[in-house]
């Protein structure tokens, strides 16, 4: 906004006319606080006219350190009894969205643990790599149950009361199993070769929990001040790395796809090897979509829908991409005996990237 970009230059707020100021030091009331007349002053502000409404403190004087406490309580009267929604313009929807996508992805949660259940009575068709795929999309789930009940209680009383930290648990380690089945589905780990390569390991190791460390640090960021010293560079900084750290995950399906090509060469591996090429060819095209959208495209849906009532679109696009995502991949590596991916053959045991 307008009033962000003016505190990230360093402006003086209180010299701006279009905006309300609530009190200044020399309020006699404020004074009176300061000279310990009384022990706090209370304002109320009621706005007749709809729009966005945001408290900012500016302290216009040079190295000049002012320390006080505030409590601020910012609701909407809704209803003909005026009850009080705290959430913010274009927040409103994301309560019944986050419970819709709850629901979307708990069937799917119970779908792949039937469908792995049931396909455990074929052996060698339920590998490894399958029922992380299990543990990532239940923990998808938990983390949308979060979202929806932070959305939820912060409606209705101002404050996630913990359920934040329950969201920020569940995205750990969803961030971490996601990338994680993503690297290893792309070097063919379980379904195509027992092990790891080194050049897996190190992007596993490294690349996985900075990129998770990064996403972790842009949603706590964002419910920051911008007025933070050094606020917009580190969003921008953070932003980068997610950025950085989602393209170098490409690099495992990229060596992938090399030693696939070249097997197809290989006379009495052509048929197979071509198979699985076109396999790993639509899933770095999906890759490469997916992080486009969701690193890309929804920043500038945020930026461009921020402070107007269809907010709420930019996190639902972002659902709807992870939903496409793992439906596609689900029914493409489905634990299934007629499906030449998911079987390994010994000759495949000595592919190496």
């Amino acid at each position: 906004s307008s009033i962000t970009q003016e505190m990230l230059s360093q402006a003086c707020l209180l010299e701006e006319r279009d905006l309300l100021k609530l009190f200044t030091f020399a309020d006699p009331k404020v004074a009176a606080v300061i000279d310990g007349k009384a022990p706090n002053v209370t304002f109320h502000v009621e706005v007749k006219d709809g729009g966005l409404f945001s408290v900012f403190f500016a302290n216009c004087e040079q190295r000049t350190p002012v320390s006080f406490g505030m409590k601020v309580s910012a609701y909407n009267l809704v209803g003909p009894q005026g009850r009080k929604d705290y959430l913010s313009i274009g927040e409103g929807e994301l309560d019944v969205m986050y419970w819709v996508m709850f629901g979307l992805f708990a069937a799917i949660t119970a779908s792949w643990a039937g469908l792995l259940l049931r396909a455990r009575r074929t052996a060698g068709s339920v590998q490894y790599i399958h029922w992380l795929m299990l543990g990532l999309v239940g923990f998808k789930t938990l983390t949308l149950l979060s979202q929806a009940c932070m959305y939820l209680v912060v409606q209705r009383y101002g404050s996630p009361h913990g359920w934040n930290w329950v969201y920020y648990i569940a995205t750990f380690f969803r961030g971490m199993l996601f990338f994680s089945v993503v690297v290893l589905i792309g070097t063919g780990w379980s379904y195509m070769k027992p092990f790891i390569d080194e050049n897996t390991r190190k992007v596993l190791m490294v690349v996985i929990p900075l990129q998770v460390f990064a996403e972790i640090a842009i949603v706590i960021t964002g419910e920051e001040s911008p007025s933070i010293r050094d606020w917009a560079t580190w969003v921008n900084i953070l932003h980068f790395v997610d950025i950085l750290c989602c393209c170098a995950i490409l690099f495992p399906i990229v060596w992938s796809i090399k030693h696939l090509r070249e097997a197809s060469e290989t006379d009495g591996k052509a048929a197979r090897a071509l198979e699985k090429l076109r396999l790993f060819r639509q899933f770095y095209i999906l890759v490469v979509v997916f992080i486009y959208f969701t690193r890309i495209v929804v920043f500038l849906l945020r930026a461009n829908l921020a402070d107007s009532l269809y907010a709420w679109v930019a996190d639902a696009a972002y659902e709807l991409a992870y939903l496409a995502f793992y439906v596609w991949v689900g029914v493409k590596f489905a634990p299934n005996t007629d499906n030449p991916y998911t079987k390994l053959r010994q000759e495949e045991i000595e592919m190496r990237a």
